[in-house]
């Protein structure tokens, strides 16, 4: 700290103390007092107020000399709230408090996004290598059908490169979703809905491995929902793929709708492998797979965690009931939103809504 920031600093002191001397100077002349009188005093008031300004400045300039070579030696600056010099001016150590609330709030922050980019980085690795199966697998069998002398029906050969596609396909999808999860107002789409629409776009983009698995499936989805259609088809596919995953031998599928005085209830109901009691509460965690997971090699245990964040996101209650051997329940609640509904211009339909 150099002396002339200092005495700018104390400018507006120095001026009032100098009133206070002229003032004073003027007051003990017309009290009686002599010339050399008064310049005593002035010359004892200036001598302590010199002394005062020089011991303040030998103190203040220590001070932020330490705390410079602590800023200078440290590598994570944001933590030098932490090991500030100890002071006995009350600004200083508000100043420490306010530095020691940031840098708290600062170093949560870093902690998070180191959190997230390390979920990131596991759902990734984790990903690709699930994504390795259906793309050796596609391999495999154009190597087999040009291997082959009795090669099968082209018929054949193109529906399992097909299914395995649709595996690629929804691996694909699903790391999409879940990088744009964080930011799905800007791709977010509020209309009217037909679930049963939606519910049979999901069981036709998947017909291929329904079949595969002998599934049979009952859709009774006659109500309508103010909501994200494409988003909504997301979450859906992600719990038949579940749901696929952990199938009976005689897999089937149910997949109804229930009205609820304050909403709809959609309800996808299997009869698979179901849940254990001590695994239910946690099923919608990231990562976790739970006792059925870790039998079953390739379990990301993402499917229900991105169903969970993007029904948090589109304001839709989620929630699961299962009984081990007889299969599990995923129940959406879709809550009453008149206060999206606009009206179309000469029209008695609602229209869309885009939410910025």
């Amino acid at each position: 700290m150099k002396p002339g920031l200092f005495v700018k600093d104390k400018l507006l002191l120095i001026l009032l103390h100098v009133v206070c001397m002229g003032l004073l100077s003027c007051f003990l002349r017309l009290t009686g007092y002599g010339d050399d009188k008064v310049i005593l005093i002035l010359f004892f008031w200036l001598l302590v107020l010199t002394a005062w300004l020089v011991l303040t400045y030998v103190q203040r300039k220590k001070y932020f000399d330490e705390t410079g070579a602590i800023l200078a030696g440290m590598e994570q600056k944001y933590l030098l709230g932490e090991l500030l010099p100890v002071s006995f001016r009350l600004e200083d150590k508000l100043y420490q408090q306010m530095l020691h609330c940031s840098n708290k709030s600062v170093i949560e922050r870093i902690r998070k996004l180191e959190d997230e980019k390390r979920e990131y980085k596991e759902f990734i690795e984790s990903w690709v290598h699930e994504i390795k199966a259906p793309i050796t697998g596609v391999a495999l069998l154009c190597e087999n059908g040009r291997k082959a002398h009795d090669p099968a029906p082209a018929g054949t050969i193109l529906r399992d490169i097909s299914l395995e596609n649709q595996k690629i396909e929804n691996l694909v999808e699903q790391v999409l979703y879940y990088a744009r999860m964080e930011k799905v107002y800007q791709d977010f789409f509020i209309k009217e809905t037909y679930l049963q629409n939606v519910v049979q776009e999901v069981l036709q983009k998947n017909h291929l491995l329904l079949i595969g698995k002998q599934v049979r499936a009952e859709v009774v989805c006659p109500h309508r929902v103010y909501t994200d259609g494409k988003w909504i088809a997301f979450i859906l596919n992600q719990m038949l793929l579940n749901s696929v995953k952990y199938c009976s031998s005689s897999p089937k599928f149910l997949i109804t709708t229930e009205p609820s005085t304050k909403g709809v209830f959609l309800i996808f109901q299997d009869n698979g492998t179901g849940i254990p009691k001590e695994d239910l509460p946690r099923i919608f965690e990231k990562g976790f797979t739970g006792s059925n997971g870790r039998a079953r090699e390739g379990a990301t245990g993402m499917g229900l965690y991105l169903c969970r964040r993007l029904c948090e996101k589109l304001g839709v209650g989620l929630f699961a009931e299962s009984v081990p051997g007889h299969g599990t329940k995923m129940v959406m609640e879709f809550p009453v939103s008149s206060y999206i509904t606009v009206k179309a211009p000469n029209s008695g339909r609602a229209d869309g809504v885009h939410v910025h």
